[in-house]
């Protein structure tokens, strides 16, 4: 099979084309720059896309011994990943842009391209496991549950499921895809992970937002009205926040405060007690379905996962409208602190069955 494996610079990428070599695929390398300015993207182990991350990848192809090539999707990245952060945070709500990279980037563009090209499918380093199923193959959590990403590629779609290779699905754990590394004689075997969102290398989401959105000063108020302070910039705050509110007390019973919501039509940031963050009912939109043979009416042994690495949370009922793209869900224990723009992702014990965009959640 012709893969095209997508090489970040980093070890998983790394050992993940490796693999796809050693299990006898025609593989060919390519870096996605995704940064206008390289030079600045990555400060230690925070940030990607740097001039350093293509020089690994490109002496880890040579390694491996397989082609290597270098595409600028620059451009791309900018209008689908950072343009749609900063209007989501405008709107709102808490994106996440690493679910947003993976389903317009590198899935959506790098499929696009392999196929032209006539590859048969992509390879990429995440930790997640395609497995053959019944009704074809499905998308199931990686066997390391502390390194699990199936969370961010269940936006890839039903289709791409037949196009993906994920060699690092039955990795252990970092450290043994540390130890691959080290046996190849890839270089980057102690490079560290990166992490934090990657256009931001340092770290200052708050100043980000500032540089794009400016300042609009606004009420923070209680959830009767009650004006409790003033703030900068409703996109400032995210629901659960507890620290950094400026409001100078805690409440009259002495209990913190957290951010229950905001609200761009006023410029309001919204606080209160916590009990108020727990929820028990979700809508997602933007619906992703990948189980043409599972319509997760049986809520046996269902979850929905609500952030990245989040503990998942059990299911008393789902109904879905693929015509309208929503998918609602009755949690069978509440949740806290759930984000309006963060992906909701259903699973079916280990394999993920649909995704969508949390919209509006109730008690």
């Amino acid at each position: 099979m012709r893969v095209l494996a997508a090489l970040s610079g980093g070890v998983d990428s790394a050992v993940a084309a490796a693999k796809a070599v050693e299990a006898g695929h025609d593989v060919v390398g390519v870096h996605m720059a995704l940064s206008s300015q390289p030079q600045e993207c990555r400060i230690g182990s925070r940030g990607c896309c740097s001039i350093e991350d293509a020089g690994d990848a490109a002496r880890a192809a040579e390694i491996i011994g397989i082609p290597f090539y270098v595409w600028d999707l620059a451009q791309e990245f900018e209008q689908t990943v950072i343009t749609d952060f900063v209007a989501q945070y405008k709107a709102g709500r808490t994106p996440n842009p690493c679910v947003r990279c993976n389903e317009f980037v590198k899935f959506r563009e790098l499929a696009t391209r392999a196929r032209a090209l006539g590859f048969d499918a992509v390879c990429t380093g995440h930790y997640a496991a395609i497995v053959d199923g019944a009704a074809g193959p499905e998308l199931h959590r990686g066997a390391d549950n502390l390194k699990d990403q199936s969370y961010v590629l269940a936006v890839m779609g039903p289709e791409e499921l037949h196009r993906v290779v994920l060699p690092l699905g039955d990795a252990p754990n970092k450290a043994w895809v540390r130890s691959e590394a080290e046996r190849l004689g890839l270089g980057v075997s102690n490079k560290p992970d990166s992490y934090d969102i990657c256009f931001i290398p340092d770290g200052d989401t708050q100043g980000f937002l500032r540089a794009h959105l400016g300042a609009a000063e606004g009420e923070i108020v209680s959830p009767d009205g009650e004006v409790l302070g003033r703030h900068e910039g409703y996109w400032n705050y995210t629901v659960g926040q507890r620290k950094g509110l400026g409001i100078g007390a805690p409440a009259p019973d002495g209990r913190p405060r957290y951010v229950l919501e905001t609200r761009p039509e006023t410029n309001q940031v919204v606080v209160g007690a916590s009990e108020l963050l727990s929820i028990s009912r979700i809508t997602a939109t933007d619906a992703v379905w990948l189980a043409s043979d599972d319509d997760g009416s049986d809520a046996t042994d269902l979850f929905v996962q609500l952030r990245a690495h989040g503990t998942p949370v059990p299911v008393a009922s789902l109904t879905r409208d693929l015509d309208a793209g929503t998918i609602s869900v009755v949690l069978a224990s509440s949740a806290r602190g759930v984000a309006r723009g963060q992906s909701m992702v259903v699973y079916r014990g280990t394999r993920v069955l649909g995704e969508g965009t949390i919209d509006a959640t109730g008690r």
